[in-house]
C-alpha cells in the first residue's frame, strides 16, 4: 500500500495553473525521485503535502489521513517533513544544539526543562548517520554547504518523521559532497520513506531507482532512470535530444 497518495490534484495561481490532475503515489519505504525542468511544479507538489499551498482541490492522503488543507503543524505532527532550497539552520548554534533543539519537537516538557549532562541517544544516532559527529561542537555558521545540508537533513531525522520531502538537497555541492549525500539518502531510506526534488543528472542516474518526470504541472513519466532517459518525450522537455547518455545498469 502507497504511504503517500495524491489523485486529482490541481492548483492554479492567478489563471495560471501550476499543477494539473495530477497523481502521485510513494510505497512506504521508497527513496523516490522526481525531476522536472523549471515551473514543472516540483515544488508547487511539496508546498501542497507540507500544506504550504492554498487553495488546492483533489485529495492527497498520508497513511490514510486526508492532509490537503491542514495547517503545516498538524501535517508534520502526522510524520512529514522537508528541507528548502536554502538550507535553514541556526547559525550561532552548534551542530549538537541545533540537533538538541529539533528533536525537543518530540519530547515532553519535563524532558525540555531537565538540564543535560550529554546529548540524548536520538541525537547521537543522527550525528553519526549524517557523519557530523566529530563537528558536534561546531557553531553550524562555519560548516561548508554540505555540511549544513546534512544537518538540515539530521534536524528532520530527530523528529522521527515517516516521510521526508528534499528539495534540491545536492545544488551546490561538490562532487564529492553529492556522493555522500547520495549514501545518506540510501541509508536514510532503510527506515524512512524520502522524496527527492532534483535536477542533477548525474546524481540521479547514480542513486535512484524509481523516477517521477512532471511537465507543466502534470505526470509525464514515471518508471525507472533507464526508461526515464529513454522515453523521447523527456529528453524533448527535459534532458534535451543530444543527451541520450548511457546509464549504467549497476545504477
Amino acid at each position: 500500500m502507497s504511504l503517500l497518495e495524491v489523485r486529482g490534484l490541481n492548483v492554479v495561481f492567478d489563471g495560471f495553473k501550476a499543477v494539473t490532475d495530477l497523481d502521485f503515489d510513494v510505497a512506504e519505504g521508497e527513496l523516490r525521485f522526481v525531476i522536472g525542468p523549471n515551473g514543472a511544479g516540483k515544488t508547487t507538489l511539496i508546498d501542497c503535502i507540507t500544506g504550504r499551498t492554498r487553495p488546492a482541490s483533489g485529495s492527497i492522503t498520508f497513511d490514510g489521513h486526508e492532509i490537503l488543507g491542514r495547517k503545516e503543524h498538524r501535517i508534520v505532527r502526522l510524520g512529514i517533513g522537508r528541507t528548502f532550497q536554502t538550507s535553514v539552520v541556526f547559525e550561532e548554534l552548534t551542530v549538537g544544539e541545533n540537533l538538541d533543539l529539533a528533536a525537543s519537537f518530540r519530547r515532553p516538557l519535563p524532558a525540555l526543562l531537565r538540564r543535560r549532562r550529554a546529548y540524548p541517544d536520538d541525537v547521537v544516532r543522527v550525528l553519526e548517520t549524517t557523519g557530523l559527529a566529530g563537528l558536534v561542537e561546531r557553531k553550524a555558521g562555519v560548516l561548508s554547504h554540505g555540511q549544513r545540508q546534512w544537518l538540515e537533513i539530521g534536524m528532520l531525522l530527530v523528529q522521527q518523521p515517516r516521510l521526508l520531502l528534499l528539495d534540491e538537497p545536492v545544488a551546490g555541492m561538490s562532487r564529492d559532497e553529492r556522493e555522500r549525500t547520495g549514501q545518506l539518502l540510501v541509508e536514510v531510506a532503510k527506515t524512512h520513506t524520502v522524496v527527492v526534488i532534483e535536477h542533477d543528472m548525474e546524481f540521479l542516474r547514480r542513486f535512484a531507482t524509481v523516477v517521477t518526470v512532471l511537465h507543466e504541472g502534470r505526470l509525464l513519466r514515471q518508471g525507472s532512470v533507464a526508461d526515464v532517459q529513454a522515453d523521447p518525450r523527456v529528453q524533448e522537455v527535459y534532458l534535451g535530444r543530444a543527451r541520450k547518455e548511457p546509464v549504467d545498469a549497476g545504477n
